[in-house]
């Protein structure tokens, strides 16, 4: 959404929105990423910029920062699995190309068996409960505190805790 689409008096909204919504997805990318060796073939920014373009295309996505946060956590998690599957896919190919961007990097090689079985295992989560599932997106993925998850998803954060214990016990049972 551009200012034009706004008009002139939501201009500064929409201009502090975007700031935000950009600074979110920096600070989720820089979660989903610590901690990586050499090697990397994407970083934060690759990350966050390929977020963004999904994030800007979708007319849905949501502009309230608790559930963007969410949404977001979403779509780098996809992203991040799409990666690891086409890395997997061409992992002797030797035809690879680094990506030189500016900031942290990843070794998606390293963990791209576990991100895509993590997935699966995710997948099959959410066809079990779709709120368990939830619970993993915002709690793991987007970073959230068990009080923002319990507003995000408008449950009581004993109900996070509990959903969250349930989630991890069902997700190493999947993955063993």
């Amino acid at each position: 959404m551009s200012a034009r689409d706004v008009g002139v008096a939501g201009a500064a909204d929409n201009a502090e929105w975007v700031a935000q919504a950009y600074a979110i997805l920096h600070d989720l990318a820089r979660r989903h990423l610590v901690g990586e060796r050499a090697g990397r073939t994407l970083n934060t920014t690759a990350l966050v910029h390929e977020a963004w373009l999904a994030l800007a295309g979708d007319a849905g996505a949501p502009r309230e920062r608790a559930q963007f946060h969410a949404y977001a956590a979403a779509t780098m998690r996809n992203i991040l699995v799409d990666h690891a599957r086409r890395r997997l896919a061409h992992k002797r190919g030797g035809d690879q190309q680094r990506l030189e961007l500016d900031e942290v990097e990843i070794a998606i090689d390293d963990s791209a068996a576990e991100l895509v079985s993590l997935d699966g295992a995710l997948e099959r989560l959410a066809a079990f409960d779709a709120r368990l599932s939830r619970v993993v997106e915002l709690r793991f993925f987007a970073g959230l505190s068990v009080e923002q998850t319990a507003a995000v998803l408008d449950i009581v954060p004993r109900s996070v805790v509990r959903d969250w214990a349930r989630a991890r016990a069902f997700l190493r049972e999947a993955m063993a």
